[in-house]
């Protein structure tokens, strides 16, 4: 019986929202005997790399580099410039937006979160609202997700500066960009953000454990009037380290380091802007496949408004929980993987697409190949011609 053969021996195609796909030049650049920590090419190559991190940034700030996930990189953000006692504005178009304001509470500061659902961005009048009822301006900073992997919004960062100034409201801006640096347009200087908070393992291609916090002089500002920050949190002697385990508190990540390195010098081979077009254009491509599929009823994007997307990831909806069996159909008969519907109350009908850092133009085709494959087994109803729209971005 053909159709209880699975096709999925070879390389499999890893299409979640993070980690992503891992270039053969990070992992051979990781693959290599433990390098000495006290002196050597290790040492010598820090100032460049964290030189080459503020340029996929686009500041001229400090970046300090912790072991630990994006969740870490969270608390270690709010843990230099947020007092137990003090209120943080989260407004919410996510999952992840709740995960960051929660943080904030387990440090004993106050969050107060504005839900606006997971289907669009964030309502500016609402968020006027609460600045300009915060007579006190006991709000000292604001938590904005750039793109909530969760839902797949991205939320315009620039514009919530411009209401943030035009308040003339003091609070910090803080961004979480773990899902879009290094796939989303992020200019951290010229957008004024004032704190931003990434991990290694989307973007920046290379294997989940390190993250990144980076701050300008109002950050830092705010940091000196701090009563106390956690030893292992403070970020001072991370971006002012007199010794080399100074930059990490303790042992370096060793191997990341060197796998951070191949992934930047493929980042600026390429060049920033050129990274942020490529992902422009291939969003746009699996965006036509899903609107055509959408015309039999059965497949929704998360996110109806293309201006709302994010250029990284882009979360789907099948109707009678059919999600899960596609996703199911796509790794076990194809060795394509499909991210789970992360924070969505359909759990079962809800799916992701990660197409973030090391992806091309082949690989997106394949990935919607193996999704019509899948809901033409699973009998799905779907519109026609949706490869055939996809390929009509890719080849103008």
């Amino acid at each position: 019986m053909t159709n209880h053969i699975s096709l999925a021996q070879g390389r499999e195609y890893l299409a979640i929202p993070g980690p992503s796909v891992m270039p053969d030049a990070v992992l051979q650049a990781m693959h290599r005997p433990s390098p000495n920590i006290y002196e050597g090419e290790l040492i010598e190559m820090m100032p460049a790399l964290t030189a080459d991190l503020k340029r996929v940034a686009r500041t001229d700030h400090h970046v300090a580099i912790y072991i630990a996930n994006g969740h870490g990189t969270w608390e270690a953000a709010l843990s230099n410039v947020i007092a137990p006692g003090e209120t943080v504005l989260a407004p919410a178009s996510g999952r992840f937006t709740y995960g960051w304001a929660e943080m904030a509470e387990g440090i004993g500061a106050t969050a107060q979160v504005i839900n606006f659902g997971t289907s669009s961005g964030w309502d500016f009048d609402l968020i006027a609202e609460a600045l300009r009822a915060d007579k006190a301006q006991e709000i000292k900073a604001v938590l904005a997700v750039h793109v909530d992997t969760s839902s797949s919004i991205r939320n315009d960062i620039p514009a919530l500066r411009a209401l943030l100034d035009d308040l003339n409201h003091p609070a910090l801006l803080m961004a979480d960009c773990i899902a879009s640096l290094g796939c989303d347009r992020f200019e951290m200087d010229a957008w004024g953000v004032d704190v931003m908070v990434t991990a290694c393992q989307k973007g920046l291609m290379t294997p989940a454990g390190i993250g990144f916090v980076y701050f300008n002089e109002k950050a830092a500002a705010k940091r000196a009037t701090m009563p106390r920050v956690s030893q292992y949190w403070d970020w001072i002697p991370r971006t002012q380290p007199e010794l080399f385990y100074q930059y990490f508190n303790g042992t370096a990540p060793t191997h990341h380091l060197y796998g951070l390195r191949a992934a930047l010098d493929l980042i600026h081979a390429e060049g920033i802007e050129h990274v942020w077009t490529r992902h422009e254009r291939l969003a746009t491509a699996i965006w036509a496949a899903c609107e055509t599929w959408a015309d039999g009823g059965a497949l929704h994007l998360n996110v109806a408004d293309r201006t709302d997307r994010s250029h990284a990831v882009t979360a789907l909806r099948l109707t009678d929980g059919q999600g899960t069996p596609l996703r199911r159909f796509t790794e076990t008969q194809l060795g394509l993987t499909l991210g789970i519907g992360l924070g969505m109350e359909d759990w079962d009908g809800c799916f992701r697409l990660g197409h973030m850092g090391h992806v091309n133009g082949q690989m997106v085709m394949a990935m919607l190949g193996g999704m019509e494959t899948a809901m033409a087994a699973l009998n799905i109803p779907r519109g026609t011609g949706a490869l055939e729209a996809a390929a009509a971005i890719l080849a103008a």
